[in-house]
């Protein structure tokens, strides 16, 4: 299932960039999914997001729900409930949270693809604001960017927002110069990454041509044995030729999780 939404381009992750950290993003999805909770209470009620006014809770509230809380199907829906209320949770949960953010919001993915996995796998130690900018501009520039009319201090500000959010996730460290922490994605969040990609690219038979690809943080060449080890586990089907790799999914997607947590 296609989400139209996800096409469309918004500053959403200004937003999100300015939450204090994502262990109240943990507790908001629990709350969603708990039979004794809810997001609203944990908001509006309880403030566990600590906003002084009702308009910056309406805001985060927005926010969270337009990207946190947004499912492409059931099996999406249960998916995310499965890895965030599990009493043995999937680690580390901020992958999947990148994944997520990135399934359901465009720029943040834009910028996710074309800026910090190029600069991550180049070599370099840090990812400068200016190379944010410097694509956000040329992106301004096309066809598809010319309508959105984003101010320079817009532009500045989601640069600064995104390198905030991803310190958070512990993908980058530091203050001012921000540093690229290690990515290593496990056996576990290898299978759940597989059920991302599909959700974002569901006509593509070929993961090598998945757009979703490059947030996998592993090279074509890793990812084909590492894909076989966990079609031996039952997890998926694979068939590869050396130029197609084509994966099947033997569980639903709460099924994954539920076969990794035995």
């Amino acid at each position: 299932m296609k989400d139209p939404k996800k096409d469309v381009y918004n500053i959403t992750l200004n937003v999100i960039g300015s939450l204090r950290d994502c262990g109240v993003v943990y507790r908001a999805i629990e709350a969603y999914f708990s039979r004794d909770d809810s997001f609203d209470a944990l908001i509006f009620e309880r403030n566990e997001f600590i906003l002084r006014t009702e308009r910056s809770r309406t805001r985060i509230a927005r926010a969270v729900n337009e990207t946190f809380l947004r499912f492409l199907n059931d099996d999406h829906k249960d998916l995310i409930g499965s890895i965030f209320t599990s009493q043995s949770p999937i680690e580390p949960k901020q992958m999947i949270l990148f994944w997520q953010f990135a399934l359901t919001n465009r720029l943040f993915f834009d910028i996710s693809a074309n800026v910090f996995v190029p600069t991550y796998f180049s070599g370099r130690m840090t990812l400068p604001k200016d190379d944010i900018i410097a694509y956000l501009k040329e992106f301004l520039s096309k066809e598809q960017g010319k309508t959105l009319g984003w101010s320079e201090n817009t532009i500045n500000t989601i640069a600064t927002k995104y390198l905030n959010f991803m310190t958070k996730l512990n993908l980058l460290t530091g203050s001012r110069n921000k540093k690229f922490q290690h990515i290593q994605v496990s056996k576990d969040l290898l299978a759940i990454f597989l059920y991302f990609a599909k959700l974002s690219d569901p006509t593509c038979v070929n993961l090598f041509n998945n757009t979703f690809l490059p947030l996998a943080f592993i090279s074509q060449t890793s990812l084909v044995e590492r894909i076989k080890r966990i079609s031996q586990k039952g997890l998926v089907a694979m068939s590869y030729d050396g130029v197609y790799l084509k994966v099947e999914f033997t569980h639903s997607y709460k099924g994954i999780c539920d076969a990794l947590h035995h």
